[in-house]
């Protein structure tokens, strides 16, 4: 069996979440699809599936069997080479041979194919590979229409749904008024009625009639199937009053059928808008890629579509030009604002050999620089996908809704008959009643708000996450933040700057500058951050660095290299320990330091020590702000560190943290968390995404701090771009005002459904005489989604509490 891969595929045509659920089972019905996840609230079906037993392009007519359309990227390829029609054929099969492409039409005459694909299985640059490789000229893209492609058929279908609901009201409100005038008029009222409604009807109900009949034909019952049930009852009784059959005159329900049709179309519309409006933070973060790069070689300055970069290529940036892909730069100084990925306002100073993003602003100086990232290797890209990715992803709450969505439409329809009945053969009222009641129930119930609750609050409130700096790579994650007991913080790089600095040296029978020489020579093939500082730090002072042989890293504890055939030690008590080096004599010197928090590192040359080093990590300025917050909200906060406890506990005490887990092996850390998890407690854990990697997966929450360009290296369920501890208090209070919104929005749902369902199955008649016109229904019904969806919206001017004392 090959490799399971994953795509996402957006969707048209969905009205409800019942829409969401039906083309769920369609897909995950299939041979070859493992799992199948259809998000309503973006409108995008995520599918994991076997390629070798199922393609793309049958998942989309799965997709249109259902009675949906798949929503593809098309784009528009120039090629150099073709003569014929066996040529075009050739490059047809190549580039139709590709996973993820839908359709091929190439035209010969013009050079040129046009391609429907998905974004999410290939791109423009593999085609620009299979061209190249069947022997012809890939020229570069003509035209391409990619996320506009969704944006132009929503329009469509707005623009259509509007057009319906001013026929609809321009007709239903004469004939209304024309059924309480005087039944003088020179016309039958109930044969006008039938002439002016036959079109006007066909023309509004049409989409519903056209949805409900593509679900039936799968033996689906959805909403469409309830709605066009309610409103052709109501169109076939006043059929039959017109002309006697069975029913009288009083059934005119001409101006109902109408009203109910418009007002249904009028719920979409608006629920569609603000649908819309969820993925607004998509739509932003797409709209910072640039279209096009200058490239510079050997013919000069050439533009070039932004696809068409290649790594290695040299890219010239002017003043007020977006940085067009990742890279470093060669020539040049400038000011970059870098504020898309940062969060910080103030444009940083780039100058030869400094990293640039893709999608950020160059400000005043002419850069070049050399692509290093691509396509969808970018930063911006990355960002892009996983924002994207867990918008679609569902969160355990959601399961609640989707397993009443599951049930509901039987349930209704059986609480719609069972009212007509009682009604009708039971209470002994008029069928005109009871078929009032069997309209209304079954246009005002609403799974739709239901299914909206957790995707729309999930889509709007990963998006805002986003733009606080706070990636989340799934809803679950943010739905786990309320469960968070203990945050677990990795000091190194996490709590502190992780640019550790020499602050003291204290030479034995050797000077200062010496000892200095000896470490630094030693530690240059040490990736430890400590050696690093080391190095640094001879390399200030202008000290010969030397070359040494055999060097060992010895975990947890330290380093030896053999320096003019002398076997060098460098690293903690624990080291020295093991091999019979005395350092009692220096415990007076380590000690003060160890108490300033500094890590002491000793060193020995042949058995006999040679001095002591002091290296000082700094505190972030705002670790201590974060501990106190977290502290607020009841949590536990706990420092791991893999330094002595004088050490750690010295830096703990600077920044409040009272539970402090020190000595810990870098291998030892992911099962220091799982400890605490057996302690019955929900963890946290925040680190540095690369060396943290195996605890950040161990915790119930895996927070990685990054530094905005290694986004891809970053392990765990949440990333803080901006590397800042308070970002952790922002992730879970984020997290916490998720949860209340989703249960909010499903708090009304459940409640609309509650309310208005008896009071439409008559109910309230008895004693108060109080009923519920299927026109007022079907409003009803509208706004119960756009209310979620509001609520949902609301999220997008959300701003966590530690952020707003910022």
């Amino acid at each position: 069996m090959e490799e399971s891969k994953r795509t996402g595929i957006k969707i048209s045509g969905m009205h409800c979440a019942n829409c969401a659920k039906n083309l769920e089972r369609a897909l995950s019905g299939r041979k070859g699809i493992i799992e199948a996840h259809v998000d309503f609230s973006n409108e995008t079906a995520f599918v994991k599936y076997d390629p070798s037993r199922v393609s793309i392009t049958d998942m989309e007519k799965t997709i249109s069997e259902a009675g949906y359309k798949a929503v593809n990227q098309n784009v528009t390829i120039s090629i150099g080479g073709m003569h014929c029609a066996s040529c075009a054929a050739k490059v047809k099969d190549a580039i139709a041979g590709l996973d993820g492409v839908v359709d091929v039409t190439v035209n010969p005459a013009t050079e040129s194919a046009f391609v429907t694909y998905n974004p999410d299985n290939v791109s423009v640059s593999e085609f620009r590979n299979v061209v190249t490789k069947a022997g012809y000229e890939y020229r570069g893209v003509a035209g391409e229409a990619g996320e506009e492609e969704s944006e132009r058929l929503r329009r469509i279908e707005q623009n259509g749904r509007i057009r319906r609901i001013i026929v609809s009201f321009a007709v239903s409100i004469p004939l209304m008024v024309l059924m309480f005038l005087p039944h003088t008029l020179p016309f039958d009222y109930g044969i006008f009625s039938l002439i002016i409604s036959v079109p006007v009807f066909i023309y509004v109900s049409w989409p519903i009639f056209k949805a409900a009949f593509a679900a039936l034909r799968r033996f689906n019952l959805t909403m469409d199937v309830m709605y066009a049930m309610g409103i052709g009852t109501a169109f076939v009784a006043s059929v039959m009053g017109t002309f006697g059959i069975i029913l009288t005159h009083e059934f005119m329900f001409y101006d109902t059928a109408i009203m109910l049709a418009g007002f249904l179309t009028l719920g979409r519309y608006l629920e569609t808008r603000a649908r819309g409006k969820t993925s607004a933070s998509i739509k932003k973060l797409i709209g910072l890629q640039p279209r096009t790069a200058t490239i510079i070689d050997e013919k000069g300055e050439r533009k070039v579509p932004v696809e068409e970069v290649r790594i290695g290529d040299v890219i010239i940036v002017k003043p007020g030009e977006k940085i067009p892909v990742d890279g470093t730069v060669t020539a040049g100084e400038s000011r970059v604002d870098e504020s898309m990925i940062s969060g910080e306002p103030i444009p940083v100073a780039k100058k030869e050999g400094d990293p640039l993003v893709g999608g950020t602003i160059n400000q005043h100086g002419v850069l070049n620089f050399r692509a290093e990232r691509v396509g969808s290797d970018t930063v911006l890209s990355q960002i892009i996908k996983l924002v994207r990715d867990a918008q679609g992803s569902k969160p355990p709450i959601q399961q609640i809704a989707d397993k009443v969505v599951s049930y509901f439409i039987p349930f209704i329809l059986v609480i719609a008959l069972v009212t007509f009945s009682i009604w009708y053969f039971v209470v002994g009222s008029t069928l005109l009643f009871a078929l009032t009641t069997l309209i209304a129930i079954m246009v005002i119930a609403c799974p739709c708000a239901l299914g909206l609750a957790s995707p729309t609050a999930v889509t709007v409130g990963i998006g805002r996450g986003a733009e606080l700096g706070i990636l989340v790579k799934n809803g679950g994650a943010l739905e786990n933040a309320q469960k968070i007991t203990t945050v677990v913080f990795d000091k190194t790089g996490t709590l502190t700057r992780g640019k550790p600095e020499v602050t003291d040296l204290s030479g034995v029978n050797c000077s200062d500058d010496v000892l200095l020489s000896m470490a630094a020579s030693v530690e240059k093939g040490s990736q430890h951050p400590l050696a690093d500082a080391i190095v640094e730090k001879a390399s200030e002072r202008g000290l010969e660095i030397r070359s040494v042989t055999g060097f060992n890293t010895l975990e947890g504890k330290g380093v030896s290299a053999s320096l003019d055939n002398k076997i060098v030690l460098i690293g903690n008590r624990k080291l020295m320990q093991e091999n019979g080096v005395e350092f009692d004599s220096l415990e007076q010197r380590i000690t003060p330091l160890e108490a300033e928090g500094k890590t002491v590192v000793l060193v020995a040359e042949e058995k006999q020590l040679r001095g002591v080093l002091a290296i000082a990590d700094p505190p972030k300025d705002t670790s201590a702000k974060a501990v106190r917050e977290l502290e607020k909200m009841g949590l536990e906060v706990v420092m791991m560190t893999g330094d002595n406890r004088r050490t750690a506990v010295s830096v703990a005490e600077r920044l409040g943290i009272k539970n402090v887990l020190a000595e810990v092996l870098p291998g030892d850390k992911a099962s220091e968390v799982k400890k605490l998890q057996g302690n019955n407690k929900s963890v946290a854990f925040v680190g540095d995404g690369i060396n943290d990697a195996p605890a950040l997966a161990q915790a119930d929450i895996g927070i990685a701090i990054g530094s905005g360009t290694d986004i891809a290296l970053e392990s765990g369920e949440i990333v803080l771009v901006k590397s800042d501890p308070v970002d952790v208090v922002a992730a879970i209070q984020l997290g916490r005002k998720l949860l209340s919104r989703i249960k909010l929005n499903l708090f009304w749902a459940f409640a609309y459904n509650a309310a208005l369902i008896p009071l439409a199955a008559g109910v309230l008649y008895p004693i108060w005489k109080i009923t519920f016109r299927p026109e007022l229904a079907a409003l009803a019904m509208a706004f119960s989604s756009v209310t979620v969806v509001t609520l949902s919206l609301m999220l997008k001017s959300y701003i966590p509490p530690v952020k707003e004392k910022a």
